[in-house]
């Protein structure tokens, strides 16, 4: 189940992410989760990393959570990626 808060980490630039986790804590959310995968982890760090140092100075980074999911590829194969949950918790002050 795919909820609200939730902000997947992609190939898009890092600043479209920062925005998307600013306007949710904006529209009166007080936490929002980061999650990433695979290559994905470093970006979905500095996306965590910009918010919290430059444009919400009062958030928190909550617990971090890393996973292993398994995966099948197209040819059959299963293969096993590293994920990543930063959750961002606003005090909304």
């Amino acid at each position: 189940m795919i909820e609200e808060n939730n902000i997947f980490i992609g190939n898009k630039p890092v600043m479209n992410y920062v925005l998307a986790v600013v306007t949710q804590i904006n529209e009166g959310k007080t936490e929002v989760n980061i999650r990433a995968r695979g290559r994905a982890i470093s970006k979905a760090v500095d996306v965590a990393e910009i918010i919290k140092n430059r444009f919400l100075p009062g958030s928190e980074i909550g617990e971090i959570k890393t996973h292993t999911e398994e995966i099948t590829n197209p040819d059959g194969r299963i293969t096993k990626v590293s994920t990543i949950e930063i959750p961002i918790i606003s005090s909304n002050d």
